[in-house]
């Protein structure tokens, strides 16, 4: 009886080593590369933006198709705040070609994506001085998470492997 369990566990902890171990393993990586390719699309696309001025339905298209090439599903989040400068108000401050002070104001990702599909140039034109902003999170579980769950019980609902965010100034007036 004592050799008949010794053999189950022993065979039990080889099937563990053989398979689930490489298969852990395997399924880190490929979320490692998926996460390398969804920051590197993110910091494409938001640089895109800052330099040409304006956020394009064909850009932002072909930037949910990259991401959506991972095997993964993502919810974006854009804002942008719009600078609406504000040259009636006299400040304090002893800059003598600075009249007002500059107000932001913030544009979400519903808003983004509507002013796209009902701009007839299918675009959304900033303005220099205004602030992108794009956070990306996977929204399904990976294989990863799933083992992970199994195994050590520490992954949640409300963590996320995959993730991506960047943003900056825009630095050009956005044109036809």
């Amino acid at each position: 009886m004592g050799d008949t369990l010794i053999t189950i566990v022993a065979i039990f902890l080889a099937a563990i080593l053989m398979f689930i171990f490489p298969l852990m393993s395997i399924s880190d990586r490929n979320d490692d590369v998926a996460q390398m390719s969804v920051q590197t699309k993110t910091v494409e696309f938001v640089d895109n933006i800052r330099s040409t001025g304006k956020i394009t339905q064909d850009n932002y298209d072909a930037y949910i198709q990259s991401l959506a090439a991972t095997g993964n599903s993502y919810d974006v989040e854009m804002e942008v705040k719009v600078l609406d400068e504000n040259p009636g108000k006299k400040t304090s401050q002893t800059s003598s070609d600075k009249i007002g002070e500059n107000i932001y104001y913030s544009e979400y990702t519903s808003q983004i994506e509507e002013k796209l599909n009902s701009s007839p140039s299918k675009s959304v034109k900033l303005k220099e001085g205004d602030l992108i902003s794009v956070n990306v999170k996977n929204t399904n579980t990976t294989i990863s998470q799933m083992l992970k769950n199994f195994f050590y019980s520490i992954s949640g609902n409300n963590t996320y492997n995959i993730t991506a965010s960047h943003s900056g100034v825009v630095m050009t007036n956005g044109s036809e």
